[in-house]
């Protein structure tokens, strides 16, 4: 399964697709394995598997695409982390996942593991994610996604030069773009038109994370550059931190104006960051399916 050729075909209809992680503990895998259950009704197009660039945490992205794929009969996109890997570990990595079946690769720099001390970054390792897509273009013939980052990537000099970098990722062979999440629609519609002037012409996913609770919401924030609205953060306000039924509900009813929105705008597709888990999203489908809106 190819990204670009669902893509191709939004005429019909926008791609749904979802992002899990690896579980950490037995218990989260069995939470993960109920969460895949209930997302299973929604028919994604296809699923995405973050990646750990440690030894174990990669281990465990393999087996979770082989997982995703082999068991639960998903269509499934592998990310693949550049940060730390020399030439001969990405050949490695990248050879696993086509022999896994698997035809579209989402490249990204990534972050350095943390509390990882079996982790030594090979001094050849890529710098930019822009070098990680030329160095899979020029041995591999997956699709290749990339990030984009409609507030600007934190580490990026200007919003002008992150569309440069954007751009550069895009010449280099990414043939579409997913967007790291917002809460406010305008910073991606101001995003696309950026990306459309600076001659970035693939197809651009919003991103979509639903809040979830009040602290891991404040930490992604700060972790990914997302702005919090006032309005979201007064709505939050107004709910007991206990009372985490309310909070999710707020989160649920957010994102699901979110994606009407988006949706009447016309976009291609929906990326949600699931977070392995299953009500918000699953709610979200179904109240925009019942609209007529997918």
């Amino acid at each position: 399964m190819r990204v670009i050729d669902l893509l191709n075909k939004t005429k019909e209809r926008p791609v749904i697709s979802f992002e899990f992680s690896r579980a950490k503990t037995e218990k989260a895998a069995l939470s993960l394995d109920k969460a895949l259950d209930v997302l299973a009704k929604a028919e994604p197009d296809y699923v995405s598997v973050t990646f750990g660039a440690g030894g174990s945490t990669r281990d465990g992205s393999f087996q979770l695409v082989e997982k995703l794929k082999n068991e639960k009969k998903f269509n499934v996109v592998a990310y693949i982390a550049g940060v730390g890997l020399g030439p001969d570990e990405l050949v490695s990595v990248l050879d696993k996942f086509k022999d896994l079946g698997i035809e579209t690769i989402f490249a990204i720099r990534g972050d350095e593991p943390q509390g990882d001390a079996e982790f030594k970054p090979d001094p050849n390792a890529k710098k930019y994610a822009s070098e990680l897509i030329s160095f899979i273009r020029g041995k591999y013939d997956f699709c290749i996604g990339a990030a984009g980052y409609p507030e600007g990537h934190l580490e990026a000099e200007s919003k002008e030069k992150d569309i440069e970098y954007l751009k550069l990722k895009q010449d280099n062979g990414a043939e579409y773009i997913v967007a790291q999440y917002f809460y406010d629609n305008q910073f991606f519609y101001d995003y696309v038109d950026r990306c459309r002037a600076a001659g970035i012409t693939v197809p651009i996913i919003p991103g979509i994370m639903p809040i979830y609770t009040v602290k891991m919401t404040e930490i992604l924030a700060k972790v990914c550059g997302t702005a919090i609205p006032d309005d979201v953060s007064q709505g939050l306000a107004k709910i007991s931190s206990d009372d985490k039924g309310a909070i999710l509900q707020f989160g649920i009813d957010l994102a699901t104006q979110q994606c009407r929105d988006l949706l009447k705008h016309g976009v291609d597709g929906l990326h949600f960051y699931t977070m392995n888990r299953a009500k918000s999203v699953i709610t979200i489908l179904n109240t925009l399916k019942s609209e007529g809106l997918l």
